[in-house]
């Protein structure tokens, strides 16, 4: 099956829910008017998600009830409804109401043949299932992913293999997780996005340090330091490798300044026992 792909979806901006949320209602008029209501349903299963990522869920939910109504058996439809209705539920700390969903999801992009939403299900199960399923079904989305003909669903290796990865570090499995970080590193060299490279990189290097090879590690990080982009989570890792390396009044500037940036990151900021590290290090 031909899988349409409408062009608002090139209008996304992660990094602006809001902005991108003004570009997709910009766009409501012309889709009312249309013959085509499955752009219009695809549109607000999109609309939905930006008000998610605003932590609008009772918004999202009330656009997402709009779809459910009016989807009709439209396989397409239906699965970015699923998608969208489970991020919602994920969102809002509800994984136990997402995860049927993005099976469900996964199951009907199969079906259809609908390989980037089959792939994007897959990997937001790896997210909201329990943690002793998560890397099952990473796995299964970087298979799927990797034997895809469709450059979308391809598109998405990137990002797996960092999701995994960080799976792998998370359960101490050092060698597998850097084996996916340089992965995911070569394949954002063959994209040529500088900026999903940074992150690929410093991934590779933090899992080096914690391996016992600070000094290649710090190489690493001081090259990203030399982009000339202040980046705080550099200049934690700098703090760590000069440290690993009995350099600790070198490391300590490093350790000061990351904990004045990173102490303002919300979800840095719950994790107490690093920040009291970086802000005993830096003293």
């Amino acid at each position: 099956m031909s899988i349409v792909w409408p062009d608002f979806n090139d209008l996304w901006d992660y990094n602006d829910p809001a902005g991108t949320e003004r570009k997709f209602r910009d766009l409501l008029p012309a889709a009312e008017k249309s013959a085509n209501p499955t752009y219009r349903l695809q549109l607000l299963t999109q609309i939905a998600r930006t008000l998610g990522l605003q932590k609008k869920f009772t918004e999202a939910h009330q656009v997402l009830d709009e779809v459910e109504a009016k989807m009709a058996g439209d396989d397409v439809v239906e699965v970015r409804y699923l998608l969208e209705r489970g991020r919602v539920y994920n969102s809002s700390r509800q994984p136990e109401e997402a995860v049927p969903l993005f099976k469900r999801a996964a199951a009907i992009g199969r079906r259809i043949g609908a390989d980037f939403y089959t792939v994007d299900a897959l990997h937001m199960l790896g997210i909201a299932a329990p943690p002793e399923e998560q890397l099952d079904w990473n796995l299964q989305a970087i298979r799927y992913a990797e034997s895809s003909s469709d450059e979308r669903a391809r598109g998405w290796m990137g990002s797996l293999y960092n999701n995994t990865g960080w799976t792998l570090y998370d359960q101490g499995r050092y060698p597998e997780a850097l084996e996916l970080f340089r992965k995911a590193q070569a394949f954002q060299e063959s994209q040529g996005k500088e900026e999903k490279l940074r992150i690929a990189r410093w991934c590779v290097a933090k899992t080096l340090r914690v391996m016992g090879q600070p000094q290649e590690a710090l190489a690493m990080q001081r090259a990203l330091e030399a982009l000339g982009e202040h980046d705080a989570f550099v200049e934690e890792e700098i703090g760590e490798c000069l440290y690993a390396l009995g350099q600790t009044e070198e490391a300590k500037p490093y350790f000061r300044q990351a904990y004045a940036a990173l102490s303002q990151v919300d979800w840095v900021a719950e994790d107490t026992q690093r920040l009291e590290r970086l802000k005993s290090l830096g003293e």
